[in-house]
């Protein structure tokens, strides 16, 4: 019997000081993979099956990694498929990069630094990425703020991207791994040549934001707040003090700073309806909601709904809307993407356009904080304290709106 070794490369212990320079990343985390190609693209990798058995790996020489009933099958080029427990394929150079491709399907190949681990779990392959921390969150920044922007705004999302990173480094432990590469954690598609994002990686690195207490905030995003940021309270009933709302001139020009939505009046009327109104399909209250700074409820005369409700419910872009009637119509018109609270991107973009500094930028967003090195960070047991399936959500045009 082979023994299965599975290490946690980022454990917390008395303090933050004490962390390394890497981070675990399960990868393809919202499939359920039954092989996968790995591939050398620089460097030189070693295969360890954890049975004193090593294999030396190189360019054009795929290995082809298969689960095999509860264990794993590995075959390199050129030689027989090998069964184990797990296995750990490590670069040797200190440069080495690798890809990664699902087989059957549409096949996907990404691009990875460092070292995998491979392992069968619940009937499907799992495929942890070893890397280096400000590798990970280099292509944390490009998955979640795009590319072709301004450096100070890519500093800005580099911390915003390291503070979670840390926050809930423990979130998958018992998994076998700190965090996953889609939006229950952060999206991450291995890494990335842009000269940019890279540079503000590098110059930012180790930097987090802190609250008054020394805290790792929880570091919320979302792509357009329409001119006012929410606190956190409104929308997750959570309040914290970092998280408070701010008047924001900088995103009102952005291409998601308005939106409308059309509804029949009848459909309209139908779903007040459902969720308890009872006034007259006359009734003009119904028609006439309106929003010039944010509000957490929907009011027509005595009946209320969460604004956050019909966000749902509806699929709007925002709770950040008025109603307006139009005849046979009732037209919603709508202010800002996603769930305003935190840092709002467009804004933050505009703003590094305007020559504002990445420090400046967070400090405008987030209330009360400071930016520190993390081994400045107080240690707390990790607290989810929002749900994180209702902090992510990814827009049309495949970067975050809602996220952290």
């Amino acid at each position: 019997m082979v023994r299965l070794k599975i290490s946690f490369v980022l454990l917390l212990t008395s303090s933050f000081a004490d962390l390394s320079a890497q981070v675990s990343i399960r990868l393809f985390s919202d499939k359920f993979p039954e092989s996968a190609v790995f591939s050398v693209t620089e460097g030189r990798y070693e295969v360890d099956f954890f049975n004193g058995e090593k294999a030396t790996v190189e360019r054009g020489k795929p290995v082809i990694l298969t689960r095999y009933d509860n264990k794993l099958a590995v075959k390199a080029d050129g030689s027989e498929a090998f069964i184990c427990d797990s296995v750990l394929i490590s670069g040797l150079t200190g440069n080495d990069l690798f890809s990664l491709m699902l087989n059957g399907g549409k096949s996907v190949r990404q691009y990875y630094s460092g070292d995998l681990k491979c392992f069968p779990d619940l009937g499907t392959l799992v495929l942890v990425n070893i890397c280096d921390v400000e590798k990970y969150i280099a292509g944390v920044v490009r998955a979640e703020g795009g590319s072709g922007k301004n450096l100070e705004y890519f500093k800005t999302q580099a911390v915003i991207a390291r503070t979670y990173m840390y926050k809930y480094l423990l979130k998958h432990m018992p998994d076998r791994y700190n965090l996953c590469d889609n939006t229950h954690c952060q999206v991450f598609a291995g890494i990335t040549s842009d000269s940019v994002i890279n540079r503000a990686t590098l110059e930012t690195k180790g930097q987090v934001i802190l609250s008054s207490d020394s805290t790792l905030i929880i570091s919320a995003f979302h792509s357009n707040c329409g001119g006012e940021t929410s606190s956190s309270e409104d929308v997750w009933l959570s309040e914290q003090p970092y998280l408070k709302s701010v008047r924001d001139p900088y995103c009102v020009s952005s291409r998601n700073a308005r939106w409308e939505k059309p509804f029949k009046r009848n459909e309209w009327l139908g779903y007040l309806r459902k969720n308890g109104y009872k006034g007259n399909s006359e009734d003009q209250v119904a028609y006439s909601f309106v929003q010039l700074s944010r509000q957490t409820d929907f009011r027509a005369g005595s009946f209320s709904l969460p604004l956050r409700t019909m966000r749902t419910d509806l699929n709007l872009r925002s709770t950040f809307f008025s109603v307006a009637d139009s005849g046979e119509s009732v037209i919603l018109k709508g202010r800002g993407y996603g769930h305003g609270v935190g840092l709002c991107q467009e804004g933050a973009m505009a703003m590094a356009a305007r020559g504002f500094k990445y420090l400046q930028i967070i400090d405008f967003y987030y209330t009360g904080i400071f930016v520190a090195d993390i081994k400045d960070a107080v240690l707390l047991p990790d607290d989810d304290t929002l749900p994180v399936n209702n902090i992510q959500e990814v827009n049309e045009d495949g970067h975050s709106h809602d996220s952290h």
